[in-house]
């Protein structure tokens, strides 16, 4: 088992970041990074980078609760707009790809159904994917119970 500290640094540039590091002095485990602009992620990191569950909240309202992988929104989750549009859904590379489900501010999902494969954050193919969106929900939950 490697040898874990935990403690905070800030940096030159006003980011804030509380929580564990390695031995080799990366963010490490689970941490809190503040960004001078007003960012927040909250969840895991490996080596350096947002890594596992999280969540962001962005300066403008907007959020994402789900996986992460090198340092990008990758796997499931759920990132609502500033608008309170909402996607629960699957990302790649910080990307909406994959399937998913559009939920406008008013409830509804547009007409016809924002539902199925979506590629850089563009609707490809229309397909009912309840079990994505579902999985989506739950890691999303996760994530947020776990940042608290």
């Amino acid at each position: 088992m490697a040898n874990v500290k935990t403690g905070s640094f800030k940096y030159d540039d006003g980011t804030e970041y509380i929580g564990d590091w390695n031995e080799r002095g990366m963010k490490h485990g689970a941490g809190t990074l503040m960004l001078a602009e007003g960012m927040r992620y909250d969840g895991g990191f490996q080596n350096g980078l947002c890594s596992g569950l999280g969540v962001v909240l962005f300066p403008d309202g907007a959020k994402y609760e789900g996986e992460f992988m090198q340092g990008w929104f990758h796997g499931h989750g759920v990132f609502w707009r500033a608008d309170g549009m909402k996607y629960e859904g699957e990302f790649r590379g910080g990307r909406i790809w994959g399937l998913g489900l559009v939920t406008f501010a008013d409830g509804s999902h547009g007409f016809p159904r924002n539902e199925g494969f979506f590629q850089d954050c563009r609707l490809m193919r229309r397909r009912r994917c309840p079990d994505v969106v579902q999985k989506a929900q739950k890691i999303s939950m996760m994530a947020r119970t776990q940042a608290a």
